[in-house]
């Protein structure tokens, strides 16, 4: 429809296709085909994209023969190469049949018009010491040492946009556990101190105050919280229930889930045995009250298979839970997130079997994460996607029947948990690729078949979500990831927005890590051309370089949220999938996308073992890859290059055994970095 007087900011991503000195414009097709003039003037700012750490990085250089007199032209000439990558935000004007899009800033993504910055060697590792020393700022001031009591007196769960305490002085045990998480993290990617001494005593807090064991220790439960008295009175009390408006009064799996997450993380560089025996706890938890295995209809379940949503804290069952809706139900975070939350994290820890007097006591804790891998996987993979929408199905009763009137979500998708589950899928094809290989290197050609059935049909369904999500949810004019959307859209429109066109932190990520994994899976350079495209988004309009973090929710223009809960800078929902995205994007750069002019296909990763007297091994592998497209370079132990004294055969399982480490003689620690040298299959 043509309109009068219409004005609207709008954002548009794409590729320079043509200039006209004449208007004087330059034209941008976006993904979806479309191309729009963008009209320049004297008022049209030039950037290069920036960091966290807030340092100019434009070096754009000087278009050759033209002089700089009229500096309108000269810009033009200088930033809007034909063939570049960037994003223009601008007004946009209709009015009887006319219309007009005039420049007001134009973000370029690296001064060569061929590059990206956020594929550069140090951009991922500068992001996360950036977050990482604010929120540690935030919490705890100028303290360089943290102690369990440091976490019990000054940690809280929500932060205002300052990284000031507000009056809510909960402290949630799965959101402590990401922080953990995030903590961990930061110190495998530089090795700062810093980060693990307070990685340290966030783990002695976490598993001190809110851990729950059963009467004979089998069984660890996490409580969802503590919140300190108010009005002055001393002490704290105890939630054990949770106070989530959706989980309400119920023991949900998601929160036992994530309570594992920032303890995984922190067991893999470590190799602390008492965190590790809490995982395993928590895991018998996992499979001896919510789980639904056949053998389940004895007890009077459903014996479906997959993971009930809740149970009741009453009667630890999931049949009695109230509300109602939450009652014998299943979904995707009871079932999917138990692949990204722990089991990557912890299989890449324990297989290959540790070597050393504890290789047996591993071999059960290994099998069980097998079977949970198997069963979610083929389960997602079975169950999830819907051959009459675009979107999987994401919550069911007991028997797998859809539930399509649950609260909010009714018949909606949530673009995010489409594309996680692409990632995820993604992470499992690999994963089966290599027990494939184990078992043909083996003899065993019959028995690796079938784990190759398992990656091809992992990786199918995977491109299948990560093909529709970049027609229906990806913004395919502006860039980045909507947000909760209706599964069969009426309206004729192929997206029908629940609510608004905005686009959350977490979904990017998920968007980002899907589509880099995928190209180093396939080859195919339209999911190369969709992570580039998110993680422009990402970075030109989630980091919030004031405060050196990022926003939650932003308008579809990229334009950040700053009302209520969306002004948090930590909160129940606020966290964590920031720091994963740093980490893995660093990794899955690095591994599947082919570097050049100047950087490289390195990376290194940090552990600080406290001890090698029990485990005479340690699992390095980075995340579930294609076989052989990392390769270990190099080991230092406590500085000592230990390279030469390792057996070859150990290096390539990534395991690296301790007999040729010296640990401290203080703390019987070992420092250990670890050179990592990538093949990307393609460029």
């Amino acid at each position: 429809m043509s309109l009068r007087s219409f004005n609207q900011t709008l954002t548009i991503a794409g590729t320079v296709v043509g200039i006209d000195l004449a208007v004087p414009s330059f034209t941008v097709e976006a993904r979806s085909g479309d191309k729009f003039e963008a009209v320049v003037g004297r008022e049209t700012y030039y950037s290069v994209l920036s960091n966290l750490d807030g340092l100019d990085r434009n070096r754009v250089p000087p278009p050759e023969g033209v002089s700089g007199d009229d500096s309108v032209i000269y810009n033009l000439q200088k930033y809007a190469v034909a063939g570049r990558p960037l994003s223009v935000r601008g007004i946009y004007q209709q009015n009887d049949g006319r219309e007009r899009f005039e420049a007001r800033d134009v973000y370029l993504l690296h001064s060569d018009p061929q590059r990206y910055l956020f594929e550069e060697t140090h951009w991922w590792p500068t992001q996360v010491t950036q977050m990482a020393d604010r929120i540690l700022d935030h919490l705890f001031d100028a303290k360089r040492s943290y102690s369990i009591d440091d976490f019990s007196e000054f940690y809280r769960t929500n932060l205002n946009i300052l990284g000031q305490a507000t009056d809510e002085t909960v402290q949630e045990c799965a959101v402590l556990s990401r922080l953990l998480y995030d903590l961990a993290s930061a110190y495998m990617m530089t090795g700062a101190e810093r980060y693990l001494m307070a990685a340290r005593a966030a783990a002695n807090y976490l598993r001190e105050a809110f851990r729950s064991l059963s009467h004979d220790g089998r069984y660890c439960f996490w409580a969802y919280g503590r919140r300190r008295n108010i009005q002055g009175e001393r002490g704290e009390y105890l939630l054990f229930a949770s106070q989530g408006p959706d989980d309400h009064g119920t023991i949900p799996l998601y929160e036992q889930i994530y309570a594992l997450a920032g303890l995984t993380q922190f067991y893999r560089i470590t190799l602390d045995w008492e965190v590790l025996e809490d995982i395993r706890r928590t895991i018998n938890s996992f499979q001896d009250f919510f789980w639904d295995p056949p053998s389940a209809k004895e007890k009077g379940f459903a014996g479906a298979g997959g993971y009930y949503s809740h149970l009741d804290p009453a009667t630890m069952r999931p049949d009695t839970v109230t509300p109602e809706e939450n009652r014998s139900r299943k979904n995707w975070n009871s079932v999917g997130d138990h692949i990204p939350a722990y089991l990557v994290n912890l299989i890449l820890s324990i297989e290959p079997l540790p070597q050393g007097t504890v290789r047996q006591m591993f071999a059960p804790l290994l099998e069980r994460c097998h079977g949970i891998l198997e069963e979610t996987s083929s389960l997602i993979c079975e169950k999830f996607p819907d051959p009459n929408s675009d979107f999987v199905i994401e919550r069911f009763h007991a028997d797998w029947t859809p539930d399509l009137s649950y609260r909010w979500q009714q018949n909606r998708a949530v673009v995010g948990h489409d594309l996680k589950i692409a990632w995820n899928l993604t992470r499992c094809a690999y994963y089966f690729q290599t027990r494939a290989k184990r078992l043909r290197d083996a003899g065993k050609p019959q028995d690796a078949a079938g784990y190759d059935q398992r990656s091809d049909r992992c990786l199918e369904v995977a491109k299948r979500l990560a093909d529709r999500m970049g027609e229906v949810g990806l913004d395919k004019i502006r860039g980045g990831i909507f947000d909760c959307v209706e599964r069969n859209p009426s309206g004729g429109m192929p997206t029908q927005f629940a609510w608004g066109a905005t686009k959350d932190f977490w979904q990017q990520e998920q968007g980002i890590l899907a589509y880099l994994i995928l190209y180093g899976a396939t080859n195919d350079a339209k999911y190369l051309r969709m992570a580039r495209e998110s993680s422009a988004f990402w970075n030109l309009f989630f980091l919030d370089r004031e405060r050196q973090g990022y926003f939650f929710r932003t308008t579809e223009n990229g334009l950040p949220i700053l009302e209520g809960q969306y002004a948090m800078k930590s909160s129940h929902a606020i966290g964590y999938h920031a720091f994963e995205l740093a980490y893995l994007a660093h990794l899955y750069t690095r591994a599947h996308v082919a570097a050049g002019g100047g950087s490289d296909n390195s990376f290194c990763l940090y552990f600080k073992i406290c001890s090698i007297k029990q485990q005479q091994s340690i699992n390095v592998l980075p995340d579930f890859m294609p076989p052989g497209r990392v390769r270990i370079a190099s080991v230092r132990a406590n500085g000592v290059d230990v390279t030469e004294d390792l057996d070859p055969a150990n290096l390539a399982e990534y395991q690296i055994p301790t007999d040729a480490m010296t640990p401290d003689p203080v703390s019987g620690a070992v420092e250990l970095v670890v050179e990592f040298h990538a093949s990307p299959a393609h460029s």
